[in-house]
Order: structure tokens, then C-alpha cells, then sequence
């Protein structure tokens, strides 16, 4: 069952991606015109997305993937142009309805389907690859590498996901979120340094059938995200 703080949690974010910044998300993962901060963030997450997507075979043909917390869809329509069978997944029925709607300016051979629900509910079937982009950096570490458990039950290959990094900067930005614009401010997110997140994995036993493999940290502006890849034994 999830906990009291991951329910309260995907609730407020739910509610900010659905309801307060859903036009402004729709802007930010566009080539509309931003805001100086908005466009660092958008840089960031296309250096991210590009990260992660090169962890991943660049012939995906005859592979499963599921995009866990897949916002409007950028990653997912990429991953199913590289040939993979994609579901992905978000709590926001708004972005999801925005992802649907661009994946219909693309070939209709693409295999995506978009789906409105929680990352943690697998029950979906098996897939070769998880790929979560910035929705677990929202959580505390204990919720979220209990979804990454809960995500690894049904992943025959490799996860690739991000975590916010644990810097005195970033600590200190969303500490005090004095320095981002009302209209710019998400749901606080929940810094973690890499060790803490290891040891972590170690405890819940995670790592006895999943190696840690690279970490990449992208810090544009704004936009601060570490990667990681956790591969099956």
C-alpha cells in the first residue's frame, strides 16, 4: 500500500500538472516561447531526455518500454520511433490527452499508448525497459525507490531513471524558493545524494538482482537531474 506521504504527494502533483501548470507545461515541452527560466529548464530536460535515451538500444524493434510519469509524451514517441512497443503512463489526464494529440502528428505505425494512472500500478504486464524522467524527484528516497521496487517486479532488462541530486545549491533553492517566480515554482522536490540513494537500494535488497550502472547529472540553469541505469543481472 502506498504511504500517507506518497498519496499526499501525488496528489499536489497531480493537481499542479493537471490543473495549475498544465498550459505551462504544454508551452515548456514545445518550441513556444518561454520565459529565461523556463527556457533553461527546457534545455535541461532535452539534454536529460537525449541521456537517457542513449543508456537505451538504439534499435528498440521487438522490445517493451513504459514511461512512467511521461508528461506530454516527448520521450515515449521518441523511444516508439526507435521501433519500441511504448505505454506510458501519467497522473495528469490533461498532459496525457496533449500526448495523444501530438502523437497524431506523427506516423501512425508509432505503438504508443498513453494512459492515465500511477507509475507504481504495474499492472500492465512485463516490459524490457522502465524509463522514469524527473517523476520520482518529487517523492522522499523511501517512496521513491519503493516505486522503483514495485517497477522492478515487472522490468526484464534495464531502468533508467533521475533522481534531484543533493547540492548545497539546489538545497538551497528549494529551501527557500525565493529565487523562482511564483508562476515558475512546481511541487517542491526531494534532493537525495547518490550514496544516500545506493545504500538505500541496498537495504530493500534491490541490488541483489539489479546492478547500478552509469550516472549522468545534467545542471543547465534552472535544471538540475541526475540520471541513473540500474541493469538486470
Amino acid at each position: 500500500m502506498p504511504s500517507a506521504s506518497y498519496q499526499m504527494r501525488r496528489d499536489e502533483i497531480e493537481t499542479y500538472f493537471d490543473r495549475t501548470a498544465a498550459d505551462a507545461w504544454a508551452a515548456l515541452t514545445s518550441d513556444a516561447p518561454v520565459s529565461r527560466i523556463r527556457r533553461t529548464v527546457r534545455s535541461g530536460r532535452e539534454a536529460m531526455r537525449a541521456t537517457l535515451l542513449s543508456w537505451l538500444p538504439e534499435d528498440l524493434s521487438g522490445s517493451t518500454l513504459i514511461d512512467a510519469g511521461c508528461g506530454t509524451g516527448t520521450l515515449a514517441i521518441e523511444a516508439a520511433q526507435r521501433g519500441a512497443e511504448v505505454v506510458a503512463v501519467d497522473l495528469s489526464p490533461t498532459l496525457v490527452n496533449l500526448a495523444r494529440e501530438r502523437l497524431r502528428d506523427f506516423d501512425d505505425a508509432l505503438d504508443v499508448t498513453f494512459l492515465v494512472g500511477d507509475m507504481r500500478d504495474m499492472d500492465l504486464g512485463c516490459f524490457d525497459y522502465a524509463v522514469a524522467m524527473d517523476s520520482l524527484i518529487h517523492y522522499n528516497v523511501a517512496d521513491g525507490v519503493q516505486t522503483l521496487e514495485a517497477m522492478a517486479e515487472q522490468i526484464n532488462r534495464k531502468i533508467v531513471f533521475t533522481f534531484a541530486p543533493k547540492t548545497p545549491l539546489l538545497a538551497l533553492m528549494h529551501a527557500t524558493g525565493r529565487l523562482f517566480p511564483r508562476a515558475d515554482r512546481a511541487p517542491s522536490i526531494e534532493p537525495v545524494s547518490q550514496q544516500h540513494l545506493c545504500r538505500r537500494l541496498e537495504q530493500v535488497g534491490l541490488v541483489q538482482d539489479w546492478e547500478v550502472g552509469r550516472s549522468h547529472r545534467v545542471d543547465v540553469g534552472f535544471y538540475k537531474s541526475q540520471a541513473m541505469e540500474l541493469t538486470r543481472r
